[in-house]
């Protein structure tokens, strides 16, 4: 047995493992492929299909078919299939355990200590599903790890000068999501300086436009006929064919599509050019993304990259990296953007493997297996991150009646963070306050309520008798793991409310259900 590195991605996942010798290595699945589409197919109540057979499932059986899961991770979004609702993290379980199925016939070892990898700006609730989506699938979450951080891990221990000072730039499309982060690499010290993305801003809406494009161009030529995407098997099969377009139209000039719907065929070209054109708006938001991450990493006195890596199988269109030469003077490296992050992970997990065993974290019985690192030449890499969203809690306004979110931890905070502030109630003998703990919701900072979300709530009781303006500290602690930890104190009893940030989704008894339910299936 040893420790895994997954990427769990929006339209294609990875795993990958290290070898006695330090070296990250992809596990192929049992189609001999290095990644598996991130797609489930409900084939019956006792047998689920994962990866390209669901994939082409969904021409012919497209409302069994679930894809883009990931976009749904923290959220209360239930698909129901023979006579079952499922959650988000009942769907990502079953792609969780496919890999690890077929990691485990392709390196001949048993898998259940793994990392998984998320964007890096996904919060609590997102980080949360991860973890549960991983524990149904029978698998044990050593840690969830940021996807530029893998990326770059991945990197680092490629790059032959590694004893040198960098600062890197990763800029991360993938199928559904996008991101960029700026690290810094002194020595084995890796650390996070800044990060920013986009939850629904990836490959797939690159599709969109290329499938609203073959749309229009068919209803132009065969104006009597319906709507192609009014049909289930239609659009699923445009879908297909926009995708194999955006593929070819990287390393090709021009590409045909012929768009097949009620017994009419009409042949669209398509090029390079016009699918640049059709897309040119999304490409604008990666680089507004990208141009608030590098002015934060200024004012964090990083103003100048040794490398600028492309990670996500949509960096292989041309656009984007011509449009970071246009913008910003960059050179960027495509680097190894299918499988990069899955490699990292596994890079980090043997780290967290080597710190668990060493530290005594858990019992003997229960640590990890790992290589013999005695063979194993590289150092191991020590981590620092940022928080990926701001948190703080709801107050009044006493004057003016106005209901706002105070952020007490920031987005981009270094990590281990721990910040106490004083608060104070609003009326005279107020006998409770209620906390609300918020989560920022936006890619922005905002003190409007609409603007966050309540991650957490409890009531501190005030002592009887009490004038307004009472005080009481509020002390919010948020680990590198991603875990809250808030403490509200009344100082003259010590009275406390503490909070183990609870995230909405999947109770640990609706977990283990999923878990033994998922054990009578069968997965392929």
């Amino acid at each position: 047995m040893a420790v895994y590195g997954i990427d769990l991605g929006t339209t294609y996942s990875c795993v990958a493992c290290v070898d006695d010798v330090g070296r990250p290595t992809v596990l192929r699945n049992l189609e001999g492929s290095d990644t598996t589409p991130s797609v489930v197919y409900f084939e019956s109540a006792d047998s689920t299909v994962v990866g390209q057979s669901a994939k082409d499932a969904a021409v012919l059986d497209p409302e069994r078919v679930v894809r883009l899961i990931k976009r749904d991770m923290g959220e209360s979004v239930l698909r129901a299939f023979h006579g079952r609702e499922f959650t988000p993290e009942e769907v990502s379980a079953r792609i969780l355990r496919k890999l690890a199925d077929d990691a485990r016939v392709s390196g001949g070892a048993e898998v259940r200590d793994v990392v998984i990898t998320v964007p890096a700006y996904f919060g609590l609730a997102e980080r949360d599903a991860t973890r549960k989506a991983g524990e149904i699938a029978g698998l044990r979450v050593l840690d969830v790890v940021a996807e530029p951080v893998a990326a770059a891990l991945d990197y680092g221990v490629l790059d032959t000068d590694a004893g040198r000072d960098r600062s890197v730039l990763v800029y991360d499309l993938g199928g559904g999501t996008f991101d960029t982060t700026v690290l810094t690499l002194r020595g084995t010290d890796l650390k996070v300086l800044c990060t920013d993305g986009a939850k629904e801003l990836g490959g797939t809406d690159f599709d969109d436009r290329i499938v609203m494009h073959l749309v229009d161009a068919f209803r132009a030529r065969f104006p009597e006929v319906d709507d192609p995407l009014a049909d289930q098997h239609s659009e699923t099969q445009l879908r297909r064919d926009a995708e194999d377009a955006k593929r070819a139209l990287s390393f090709r000039e021009r590409y045909t599509v012929r768009v097949m719907h009620q017994g009419r065929v009409a042949e669209v070209e398509l090029t390079r050019e016009l699918v640049e054109e059709l897309t040119r708006d999304l490409l604008d938001r990666t680089v507004e993304i990208t141009r608030r991450t590098l002015a934060l990493a200024r004012e964090r006195g990083v103003g100048h990259f040794d490398e600028v890596l492309l990670v996500g199988g949509s960096t292989k269109m041309p656009a984007v990296a011509q449009r970071l030469r246009e913008e910003f003077g960059f050179e960027p490296r495509l680097h190894n953007p299918d499988l990069t992050v899955a490699r990292g992970a596994a890079l980090y997990a043997l780290d967290r493997a080597l710190t668990i065993v060493r530290s005594g974290e858990l019992p003997a019985a229960e640590a990890p297996d790992v290589p013999d690192t005695g063979r194993i030449t590289r150092q191991a890499y020590q981590v620092a991150t940022v928080a990926a969203r701001g948190y703080g809690i709801r107050v009044l306004d006493v004057g003016t009646d106005r209901e706002y979110v105070t952020h007490l931890v920031h987005a981009n905070d270094a990590l281990p963070a721990a910040v106490t502030q004083d608060f104070y109630t609003v009326r005279e003998g107020q006998r409770r306050v209620r906390i609300q703990v918020m989560e920022q919701a936006g890619a922005v900072e905002s003190e409007q309520l609409d603007h966050n979300t309540v991650v957490a709530e409890g009531d501190l009781d005030i002592p009887p008798g009490k004038p307004a303006r009472w005080p009481f500290a509020c002390e919010f602690s948020l680990g590198a793991s991603g875990l809250l930890e808030v403490v509200a104190t009344e100082r003259e009893t010590g009275r406390r409310l503490e909070l183990s940030v609870q995230i909405g989704g999947m109770t640990a008894a609706a977990v283990d259900e999923a878990r033994v339910a998922l054990g009578r299936e069968q997965i392929t």
